[in-house]
């Protein structure tokens, strides 16, 4: 079955100018790219033919061919069957490291700058410290730019040639025979692995990387009202980048410690509170201690059952970026005390008798029993 045209694939017109032909793979590729589309065999074959129709509509001799030729059952036509594809049989790797922190795109060197790695640190607060917002003194392991050679990798003092093999371009060219005719390849030179220099004394103190393995201490602020799902991005404070590339970032997952008494639920904290009988049944003002031993005052009703809730507002935490400030939520429960004395027997087996309760005996005690038996 013949292939749609390459521009309507993109959705561009002919006239077409190489940056509209590159926002329009950046926007479908993007939107189809199987990492977005999990399963989706659709989503795949349709980022497949987007990356195809880029490959050749990307690359101006390519295009010309396409557009003098047109396309083929198994490709585009042109010079005897040679579709000179570049590395798009290798997969998709190359073509999205132009989003990602990789090289500049098809055709580009591969021995061109490269971003360093973007790196993980986890750090854990308080739930005061989620209130009130906080600094933390982190220590990170990272790639930096070897000072002896300054990241360009060769001894101090010493020549850097230029690739023989391929001549200081990074890559190669290979051609192979298949069932739809000759295939172009472009890949990484071996010898100079595609930075197009040729090294002959590499620097003794990186080892020839350009980066070395170093400490780093920084500090991390952190806002009030983060969250377990809060990422904070440090920039500049990831692993170096190689040959002149910039710097990664540093990624901060947050994570909250578990408080003693409160619970928390988005910008409310929870707290459960035991409240004796009498102040249940009679009412009541208490002091009822926050966040960092902050004291409210809980107005407690009369005939308040246990369940019953008290909100406190603006008694919470803060909303991440904003003004918001959530609530103190305080669950009641009425406490039945485990001992009682004499007298809190007595009274409440009065009060259980005027109120027409039945209740258990009471329960004398041996040397009580004894007394009475003998009609003492």
């Amino acid at each position: 079955m013949a292939k749609r045209d390459y521009y309507e694939v993109l959705g561009v017109s002919r006239g077409a100018s190489a940056d509209d032909i590159k926002r329009a793979f950046r926007k479908l590729a993007a939107k189809f790219h199987p990492d977005a589309n999990p399963g989706d065999q659709e989503a795949e074959e349709r980022f497949k033919e987007i990356n195809e129709a880029y490959q050749v509509l990307s690359d101006p001799e390519k295009r010309g061919r396409y557009d003098q030729f047109g396309q083929t059952e198994g490709g585009f036509a042109g010079n005897g069957g040679d579709f000179g594809f570049g590395g798009f049989t290798n997969g998709f790797g190359d073509i999205f490291d132009m989003f990602f922190g990789g090289g500049a795109g098809p055709g580009s060197r591969r021995g061109g700058p490269e971003r360093g790695m973007d790196l993980r640190y986890d750090l854990t607060v308080t739930l005061e410290e989620v209130a009130t917002g906080t600094e933390k003194d982190v220590r990170v392991v990272r790639e930096e730019v070897c000072a002896h050679c300054h990241g360009n990798q060769a001894e101090p003092g010493t020549r850097i040639e230029t690739c023989s093999d391929c001549g200081g371009r990074g890559e190669v060219e290979r051609i192979s025979d298949s069932f739809l005719g000759r295939i172009r390849r472009i890949e990484a030179c071996p010898r100079c692995r595609g930075t197009g220099r040729h090294i002959a004394q590499p620097c003794k103190t990186c080892a020839g990387h350009g980066v070395v393995r170093a400490e780093k201490r920084l500090t991390v602020k952190v806002p009030p009202g983060v969250d377990e799902s809060t990422r904070l991005r440090v920039q500049g404070e990831g692993a170096a980048g190689r040959r002149g590339g910039a710097t990664g970032d540093l990624i901060v997952f947050m994570h909250v410690a578990p408080h003693d008494r409160l619970r928390r639920e988005g910008d409310d904290l929870w707290l459960d509170l035991p409240i004796g009988f009498a102040q249940a049944a009679l009412g009541a003002e208490l002091s009822v201690v926050g966040l960092a031993q902050h004291s409210e005052t809980l107005h407690v009703a009369a005939a308040t059952q246990t369940g019953t809730v008290f909100r406190i507002a603006k008694a919470g935490l803060p909303r991440l970026g904003s003004s918001i400030r959530g609530s103190l939520n305080i669950r009641v429960s009425v406490s039945v005390p485990s001992h009682l004395s004499a007298k809190e027997r007595e009274v409440l087996r009065m009060w259980a008798e005027m109120r027409g309760e039945q209740v258990s005996p009471e329960d004398k005690g041996i040397l009580r029993k004894m007394k009475d038996a003998l009609g003492r």
